[in-house]
């Protein structure tokens, strides 16, 4: 299986051209023809020599993705399923904006992006790793995600989120490179700052990204406002419980200028009472952080339900009366299996089904 040419970087393709004895200005052209162009084959690239190019036929493949499925739901967020070169699949989702609801531009479209394929951290509630853990993406296969998006949306996508299936920070070194493919101008120049990454809470990475340069935005997979909600739900807190999270989260707030985003999923009989409202302001107010709510998409096989919408009203109230930015999204695609990993595992096992 050959490595993907959307993988290469102006340094790694430059490298290549100088061991074959070509100018470095095709370096710029191939890298023109994958991200401008969104070139599908390589006989396409006509400005390149044609022994350049049967060598890059020989050596590399294009794209990494292939489109499985679409699924679209009634406030036109859809999830895509797509299939990788040995088999293993992965999911993302395009959001449109709710300028009414949430004051958000009319024109910004958020894909949420996965990193790996499955997740190893085993969070309770989540449907990414029901299946297990089977390997970190490479970064072009995460910014793969976006072209395809963009291709079969018929849209451009201007925000992203690092929310998807996996632990970005457990792949950390490919996902700075697909920061690299994502922001950089002969890549898809998506600026930093409509960049997300957000972690269940790897310490050590937390303080690795917070030095990285670029200003991306960091937002954290909370969940829980005490250690003893967040033991229950979150195996990653007894490693680096809350009062470790948040020294390194002060740290990020040292070096970057964006304000840290607190992702809540709202679990009936969980985390979702008022008590665990008055907890979530304090942390939040320490770090001028906002706080996005999530009422839980249920997941076939788990036990954890959604609480009702008054409920959810009144847990971001209580947020906003002790001055914390707050925002409920209610309706984004709880009719289209949106939780993370799903859509994934229903396919993986109907796969192994038609096999047996």
């Amino acid at each position: 299986m050959h490595p993907s040419l959307f993988n290469q970087t102006p340094v790694e393709l430059a490298a290549m051209l100088e061991g074959l004895g070509e100018p470095s200005y095709r370096g710029t052209q191939i890298l023109e023809w994958l991200w401008q162009k969104r070139s599908t084959s390589i006989d396409e690239m006509s400005n390149l020599p044609v022994g350049l190019r049967d060598h890059l036929k020989e050596s590399f493949s294009l794209r990494s993705l292939t489109h499985v499925r679409t699924q679209g739901s009634h406030d036109s967020t859809r999830k895509f399923l797509f299939r990788l070169q040995d088999g293993c699949h992965v999911e993302c989702v395009l959001i449109p904006a709710s300028p009414a609801l949430y004051g958000e531009r009319a024109d910004r479209r958020t894909l949420c992006v996965s990193s790996q394929v499955g997740c190893a951290y085993g969070c309770k509630f989540c449907a990414s790793g029901l299946d297990g853990f089977s390997r970190n993406l490479t970064a072009d296969e995460i910014a793969g995600q976006v072209l395809l998006a963009e291709e079969l949306s018929g849209e451009k996508v201007n925000n992203i989120v690092f929310m998807g299936m996996g632990e970005p920070l457990a792949n950390l070194s490919q996902l700075l490179k697909a920061l690299e493919l994502i922001t950089a101008p002969w890549g898809l120049g998506i600026g930093a700052r409509r960049l997300t990454v957000s972690t269940a809470g790897l310490v050590p990475q937390i303080r690795k990204l917070a030095d990285h340069p670029q200003q991306i935005r960091l937002a954290i997979s909370l969940h829980g406002a005490s250690d003893e909600v967040r033991d229950r739900i979150m195996p990653i807190n007894r490693k680096w419980p809350l009062s470790e999270l948040f020294k390194a989260l002060r740290y990020w707030t040292k070096r970057k200028k964006q304000t840290i985003t607190l992702e809540y999923i709202l679990i009936d009989d969980v985390n979702a009472d008022l008590a665990q409202a008055t907890l979530l302001a304090q942390r939040a107010k320490s770090l001028h952080a906002k706080v996005n709510l999530i009422p839980y998409n249920t997941v076939e096989g788990l036990p954890w339900k959604r609480p009702d919408d008054p409920q959810c009203r009144a847990f971001r109230d209580a947020l906003v009366k002790s001055g914390v930015p707050a925002t409920l999204r209610l309706e984004k695609g709880h009719d289209i299996d949106a939780a993370c990993g799903q859509l994934r595992l229903k396919e993986e096992k109907k796969i192994r089904t038609d096999v047996d």
